[in-house]
């Protein structure tokens, strides 16, 4: 349900996406120049791309939103000198989308198409003329390996930077037409809700920032929450829904490894299910249901949105992630072992199910694996979950015949751990083992006090006879 997805934008929509995994070190085959992202890189942005834009013209029934061409230098230029026709073209484009839309999708369609025909700013808020995502994710990509050769701090294990979008057909006073929140690992670090207008931190260490990082925050969040809503209304359409509560969850971010290596993944999902995903290396959409085709052929009118996207994820997302790691400091880089128990079940073919436990863990990231020897055997995990207290936990199955679970053993690989660690049944349960043996000892002495007490009275009856 909605309510639950907003307690946790984490347990939305999960689409694999195609990541590219380049060596360490390697530098991006990006063409074209510029030096207009430079001016981005001393302000901290915490935001992805702006909003793509487009129009809603009428197409029968079903309006479905079209997205404008691909911004050019001359499109930028011809913006600047007339920005009237500008505005008059972002004026039919708003009466188009009312002839078939609703009030809301109105309204959001004719901010959409005024910001997109007379802005002179990029969906990244730079320049239209100057602008190039491939251009920008260069100049960020250089800065990172400035970094690396000042020897300033880098990552030690794995972070990531991620930002959870969610939209709602029916707002009410306790749910927000719009809803984002950012995570740098898996700790919130800003939110933007629509009840309450303005982005906010989530962090200590955000409270810092001036008023013009949290002004910019603000206003691109709004124009995201404009366009997510239309995205909406028109996958709506597309899956014959005019009415009831329905959702849109974006998801979208980026990771850096210990090794140096990165990946990222941009995510779309409707109503808690999978939609599309971003293939990074054909900068294609993949479509995870039929219906989600139309948005497919929908998105990729312009393959400039797409590039966008990546470049964000290659460029500005990264440098980002290792500011926030800096402002943060040792908040990112605790660690905290497993504690590790192993749990025995009745299999319904009269085997055995053996789950080993890891719990109160910290980072995220840990590897449970089940072995017969040196053979590893086939497992059923779990999917990690936060305990509730700033650590996880998970477990892993495995069926054992009847009787031979003490063959079995369960191995742990965790950063917090300098090795692999390897737990059986009985090493698992140190108490229960002497607690059996205890009980054994007891029984040994009642057994014994039993039968000395009937030899004492046999021998009291054979002294009784005898008298």
């Amino acid at each position: 349900p909605p309510e639950g997805a907003i307690k946790d934008l984490r347990a939305g929509p999960r689409v694999r996406a195609v990541e590219p995994q380049p060596e360490p070190g390697r530098s991006l085959n990006l063409s074209q120049g510029g030096v207009a992202a430079a001016a981005a890189l001393g302000t901290l942005s915490a935001l992805p791309p702006g909003p793509r834009r487009g129009t809603r013209p009428t197409v029968g029934r079903r309006p479905a939103l079209a997205r404008g061409p691909c911004p050019t230098a001359e499109d930028g230029l011809h913006r600047d000198r007339h920005p009237g026709a500008a505005r008059e073209a972002a004026d039919q484009a708003a009466a188009e989308s009312r002839e078939c839309a609703g009030p809301a999708v109105a309204a959001a369609t004719t901010a959409a198409a005024a910001t997109a025909a007379v802005g002179t700013e990029s969906p990244w808020g730079l320049p239209l003329v100057a602008d190039s995502p491939a251009a920008r994710a260069k100049v960020v990509m250089a800065e990172l390996e400035h970094l690396k050769l000042e020897k300033k701090p880098w990552p030690t294990r794995t972070h990531s930077l991620h930002y959870y979008y969610l939209t709602l057909s029916e707002p009410g006073p306790s749910l927000p037409k719009f809803l984002a929140v950012g995570y740098v690992d898996d700790q919130p670090f800003i939110r933007f809700d629509s009840r309450v207008g303005k982005a906010e931190p989530q962090a200590p260490w955000m409270t810092p920032m001036d008023a013009q990082y949290w002004e910019t925050e603000t206003r691109k969040q709004e124009k995201w929450a404009e366009v997510q809503q239309v995205e909406m209304w028109t996958v709506m359409g597309y899956h014959n829904h005019s009415s009831g509560m329905h959702s849109t969850q974006r998801m979208f971010g980026c990771e850096i490894q210990e090794d140096g290596r990165y990946r990222g993944f941009w995510q779309f999902g409707y109503d808690g299910q999978d939609h599309l995903s971003l293939d990074l290396e054909t900068l294609s959409w993949v479509s995870a249901e039929p219906v989600a085709m139309r948005t497919k052929h929908w998105w990729e009118t312009e393959r400039c949105y797409a590039e966008y996207d990546k470049a964000y994820l290659e460029g500005p997302c990264l440098a980002s992630l290792h500011r926030y790691l800096e402002l943060g400091g040792q908040r990112f880089s605790r660690r905290e072992p497993p504690t590790v128990r192993i749990t025995e079940h009745s299999a319904k073919d009269g085997g055995t199910i053996l789950r080993c436990w890891a719990l109160g863990f910290y980072p995220h990231n840990i590897l449970l694996s089940w072995w017969l020897g040196e053979k590893e055997l086939d497992s059923e995990y779990a999917e990690t979950r936060p305990s509730g207290d700033g650590t996880y936990q998970t477990w892993a199955a495995a069926w054992v015949p009847a009787g031979k679970k003490a063959q079995y053993t369960c191995r742990v690989q965790h950063s917090s751990l300098n090795h692999t660690f390897t737990v059986s049944w009985e090493s698992s349960h140190p108490g229960l083992t002497a607690m059996v043996i205890s009980l054994v000892l007891v029984l040994l002495v009642v057994v014994g006090g039993v039968t000395l007490t009937k030899c004492i009275q046999a021998r009291n009856k054979e002294s009784y006879e005898q008298a």
